[in-house]
């Protein structure tokens, strides 16, 4: 029986994949720009308390996000594919756990219940159930196409989809979710929980218009025998032999230290050190400035000179514009958010080409270690990035204790100050560590990249002459 043809590659992937990016950001960027906000200021938790939560529920990841990427590579391909049906059985509870997590009328709760309560949710959203989908969504990428320009495409436009989910997320909230009281701004708990539902509906209307515009082309799938020789104690010894996927994981967690203290910082920098919350927006608007000039230049660029050789310069650069941030302290909330634009263009660069290097690394491991593992690759750079999402909170969380913040100190003069040396000092070493990782350390630069693409293409060319 003749196979029904497969459409081309084309402008309908490229939308479709980036509104999964955007269903994912509904969630996981409320959680990393508002969360740690949410519980100091509404529910009055420590911000150390919420930092160890937080790190604790990574130590899961390191189980549910290999499991799910081990899940996805046993998946059998059905007509959709074998990734999609993951994020259509997902996208409901991922949604309902993230509303869940910001429920303000459990305010006045016992401090242990409350704590407690952010436990569960927290696990159950973002361990379990943001795995179930995120994991599948971006092996997905690599059996979209097999063609390194269109992977480089669909890490383009994934960028795309978390810049507008941005603009909605981290721009728009701040104009809807404070409210002057003595002059000062604060969160309002009620009006921020049926936020969080708003965001949980868009996330599912997201992922759908993901799940029906993508297209799995690429079909390949691992035979027993295969799976049988690359259990998981091989996949981990292979992973830790292996410096491109390694040094890529230490790349993502510097980009996360950075990208979130930015973001998390910011709903502390406006509202409690500039006293002006409603300049957040504007920030993060530039901030979506910043990374559209990024996906406009960084696929020329990355063609022309490599795209690990772009993300270190720019990066590089990134860091620098935050030391001069410190020195300079402008007194101007909007020089400020000036400056972190030209931050946000360098740490754009990276999270522009950053999908592309994973499937870079899923090739080199393919050509090492003879079978593709899509799953198993981006389940482990998942877990490394939960990690930096861990670290960051953690790390956040315990500077704001130790600078002596709580809801009754935040607007406290030297707590002020310990404010602004956090949101600039932090993420200059994020991103100067970052670029001397992909400069020195991260081996698959433009002529590694080529030469794989060039093998793979003849491997797979051999293959298919072999199944005739």
């Amino acid at each position: 029986m003749k196979e029904k043809a497969v459409k081309p590659f084309g402008i309908k992937d490229k939308l479709g994949y980036m509104f999964g990016d955007f269903g994912n950001d509904f969630t996981f960027l409320l959680s990393s720009s508002f969360l740690l906000k949410f519980y100091t200021d509404v529910m009055a938790v420590d911000a150390y308390i919420v930092g160890i939560v937080m790190m604790v529920a990574r130590i899961v990841d390191a189980f549910t996000d290999v499991g799910m990427g081990r899940i996805c590579d046993r998946s059998k391909n059905t007509k959709n594919g074998k990734f999609k049906p993951w994020i259509l059985r997902m996208c409901g509870p991922v949604a309902i756990f993230s509303f869940l997590m910001y429920q303000s009328a459990l305010a006045d709760m016992p401090q242990a219940f409350k704590i407690a309560y952010l436990f569960i949710t927290y696990i159950l959203w973002g361990s379990v159930f943001y795995t179930a989908v995120n994991i599948p969504y971006g092996s997905m990428a690599s059996a979209i196409s097999a063609d390194p320009g269109d992977r480089q495409s669909l890490s383009t436009f994934r960028t795309m989809g978390g810049a507008l989910a941005g603009a909605v997320v981290t721009a728009g909230i701040p104009l809807i979710a404070y409210d002057k009281i003595n002059g000062n701004d604060i969160l309002n708990g009620p009006r921020f929980t049926i936020i969080a539902g708003a965001c949980s509906v868009f996330a599912i209307i997201c992922y759908l218009l993901c799940f029906n515009m993508c297209t799995e082309r690429v079909k390949a799938e691992a035979t027993a025998e295969q799976l049988k020789r690359n259990s998981v104690g091989v996949m981990f010894a292979n992973a830790f032999k292996n410096r491109a996927l390694i040094s890529l994981i230490v790349a993502s967690i510097l980009m996360l230290i950075a990208q979130l203290s930015l973001q998390q910082m910011a709903n502390y920098v406006f509202p409690n050190y500039y006293g002006n919350a409603k300049a957040q927006t504007l920030s993060m608007v530039l901030m979506g400035v910043g990374m559209f000039v990024a996906a406009f230049t960084a696929k020329p660029l990355a063609n022309r000179f490599g795209k690990a050789e772009i993300g270190a310069v720019s990066n590089f650069a990134a860091g620098i514009i935050c030391i001069v941030l410190y020195f300079l302290r402008p007194q101007n909330v909007f020089v400020y958010a000036a400056f972190q634009m030209i931050s946000w263009v360098g740490l754009g660069m990276f999270q522009i080409v950053a999908w592309a290097l994973v499937t870079d690394v899923i090739d080199h491991s393919e050509i090492r270690n003879g079978i593709r593992e899509d799953g198993s690759v981006y389940g482990l750079y998942s877990f490394a990035r939960k990690l930096g999402q861990a670290a960051t909170s953690g790390l956040v969380g315990g500077l704001l204790s130790l600078i002596g913040y709580t809801d009754a100190t935040a607007f406290d003069p030297d707590v002020k100050e310990g404010i602004f040396d956090i949101a600039t000092l932090v993420p200059a070493v994020g991103f100067i560590l970052l670029a001397v990782v992909l400069w020195f350390w991260y081996p698959l630069h433009k002529k590694k990249v080529d030469e794989n693409v060039a093998l793979l293409k003849e491997k797979h060319r051999e293959q298919k002459n072999d199944d005739k």
